[in-house]
């Protein structure tokens, strides 16, 4: 019931009027969708799915099976340049989408492999290759794990000859001494548990 000082406040069971209830940022309450919009909604979430699924190689025609293995094989050597570890062929990407469309546009309008390798070159530069050529410029990445493996074995060499090289320390007169009287104290213990 209203208070008749304040028509939106109610008064609590005491008579006392109750506290407005405050919504804080954290409560919302569910979503309620009518009806009739949940099919639509469902729908149109099957069709995103149909939709992030369409990144397949057999949306793209060819004359003939030389064409399409040629494709395919041209794809293999090129990088995606989002993920970086795998080829245009097997990306999901939206830019390695965006590649193969590239290059089949140029594949449908008679450019050779070695002409679309060197316009993505030029654009991309040698990262887009998956296996960059052999050049000055690409020497760190052929041969820079062979160096560091080189390296950590020297190291390790040198560290294995180091400690072959010094000999086992004898342990001294009092040091003895001290060993057999710890012994000595041991075995008696021992003794006396058995």
């Amino acid at each position: 019931m209203p208070s008749p000082t304040h028509p939106n406040r109610t008064r609590g069971p005491s008579g006392v009027p109750a506290r407005p209830t405050v919504r804080t940022a954290a409560f919302r309450p569910p979503l309620r969708l009518p009806f009739r919009l949940r099919p639509a909604l469902l729908a149109q979430l099957l069709l995103g799915g149909v939709a992030a699924q369409a990144y397949t190689l057999e949306e793209f025609t060819f004359d003939s099976p030389e064409q399409q293995a040629e494709f395919r094989e041209l794809i293999g050597k090129l990088r995606c340049l989002v993920c970086q570890n795998e080829s245009l062929a097997g990306s999901q990407a939206e830019l390695a989408q965006d590649l193969r469309n590239e290059v089949y546009r140029m594949m449908r309008a008679g450019q050779t492999q070695d002409e679309i390798l060197d316009f993505l070159i030029a654009r991309y530069g040698d990262f887009v290759l998956y296996e960059p050529p052999l050049k000055p410029s690409t020497y760190v990445l052929w041969f820079g794990p062979f160096v560091l493996i080189g390296i950590g074995a020297v190291f390790m060499v040198r560290a294995l000859l180091r400690k072959k090289a010094t000999p086992e320390s004898d342990i001294t007169d009092a040091e003895r001494k001290r060993l057999q009287e710890l012994l000595a104290a041991d075995g008696g213990n021992s003794e006396k548990s058995s």
